[in-house]
Order: structure tokens, then C-alpha cells, then sequence
């Protein structure tokens, strides 16, 4: 299954989570280290949802960018 991941650039790189998986959140220097990180934490997230019994969500994030004005 797809997510959408959100990355935010902070002070010391970048952080990232996943909307539509709740506490699960990577950080990394760079957009790169980040964005692998973020693969390594849903796998392990959803892992452990699935290992409590929990119901895994489906993705329902839809990101766009805009144009303000």
C-alpha cells in the first residue's frame, strides 16, 4: 500500500510523517537519509500494528501542491 509521506525542513534537516499512520515519524540530516528512514519506520510501524491485531488503515491522504497568490 502507498502512503503519503509529508516532509518538513527544520533547523538541522528535515523531518517526515505519515498522516494516515499516526506516531509514525522519521528525521534525518538530509531529504534523502530522511525519506529512507520514513521507509524503514512504516515497515516497522505497520509491523507492529499488525503483530497487536490492530486494523491497518487505508491510505486516504491525497497531497497537491497550490499556487497562492
Amino acid at each position: 500500500m502507498r502512503y503519503a509521506v509529508l516532509f518538513e525542513k527544520t533547523a538541522t534537516g528535515y523531518s517526515a510523517y505519515v498522516p494516515d499512520l499516526p506516531g509514525c515519524i522519521a528525521a534525518g540530516a538530509t531529504m534523502e537519509e530522511t525519506a529512507e528512514l520514513m521507509r524503514k519506520a512504516s515497515r516497522i510501524h505497520l509491523a507492529g500494528m499488525r503483530e497487536d491485531g490492530d486494523p491497518v488503515p487505508e491510505a486516504s491522504t491525497i497531497a497537491e501542491y497550490i499556487t497562492a497568490a
